[in-house]
């Protein structure tokens, strides 16, 4: 059976400058050894596949399997996988809106525009798992893995909306820059770090984004919407943002990931980016 296949730059400011998917539709009959199985052999950080949906206010359903394991949510593959669906065709109930389905729920999702390479999506940051201050060891741990001093660290919050992440703050853009964080942990880890540019500059934060391959080693996500989004809540929360802003990642990568994040009036926060398929073809089992 020939399926549609996709591959989509996230985030990106221009082609090959953001974070890479693999969308794979008509994926019906796919279990999921098979899906994570294709996963590993595309070897990028995520790969979706689409599916019809369950619920009866969505207009598809996704799942999202990393090299590792699948995960209920995240945030670059619901952007690209969007994109995807919408270019293949895909009609929303609402035109105003599009819903996807996962394992963290209905994800609503909205067109933010096109900006002439590509189209601007957003989608609402879905609440957070787990919350709150972290433990001295926790906090050690991390500051090992990225192999700092503790005292340098700003705050510590657990930012967790599915992946896990632990989010850390420095006290500069420069700062999270700097960072050369081991090259491998014993223990599987989750940590986004944050910190300020100086103001009046195109990006308002930098964001890295640390996370254990299959292996144990130590890999960087180039731009990671799920991370974004707590982070995001968290930054709101603590008044440290408090309408719209831009965030870079992927800057050490040699990427330019932007990630435009704003504050509704009713108090919901989008994370937004553009997305652009960058080669399509048909996948043969």
């Amino acid at each position: 059976m020939a399926r549609p296949f996709q591959l989509i730059d996230v985030f990106g400011v221009a082609p090959f400058s953001g974070n890479p998917l693999a969308v794979v539709a008509a994926a019906e009959d796919l279990d999921t050894e098979a899906m994570q199985r294709i996963t590993r052999w595309l070897n990028l950080s995520e790969t979706t596949f689409l599916l019809p949906p369950r619920h009866a206010e969505a207009d598809y359903r996704v799942r999202i399997f990393t090299l590792a394991h699948e995960l209920p949510f995240a945030g670059h593959p619901t952007l690209g996988t969007c994109h995807a669906w919408l270019a293949g065709g895909g009609q929303p109930r609402d035109p105003g809106r599009i819903v996807q389905e996962c394992g963290a729920g209905l994800i609503p999702i909205r067109r933010d525009g096109d900006d002439g390479d590509g189209d601007r999506l957003a989608f609402a940051a879905p609440p957070l798992v787990r919350s709150g201050p972290v433990d001295d060891a926790t906090l050690a741990e991390a500051a090992a893995v990225l192999r700092i001093d503790p005292a340098t660290i700003v705050e510590a919050q657990w930012a967790d909306n599915g992946p896990g992440w632990l989010a850390v703050m420095l006290a500069s853009a420069e700062a999270v820059l700097a960072l050369e964080p081991a090259r491998a942990h014993d223990r599987r880890v989750d940590i986004g770090v944050v910190g300020p540019h100086a103001p009046g500059g195109e990006a308002a934060w930098e964001i890295r984004a640390l996370f254990s391959g299959a292996h144990g080693e130590i890999m960087e996500d180039p731009v990671t919407g799920s991370l974004n989004a707590s982070i995001a809540q968290w930054l709101f929360a603590s008044g440290r943002a408090t309408d719209r802003y831009v965030a870079a990642q992927g800057t050490r990568l040699g990427r330019t990931g932007r990630v435009h994040v704003e504050r509704d009036a009713a108090g919901t926060i989008w994370i937004g980016g553009r997305t652009a398929t960058l080669f399509s073809g048909t996948m043969a089992d």
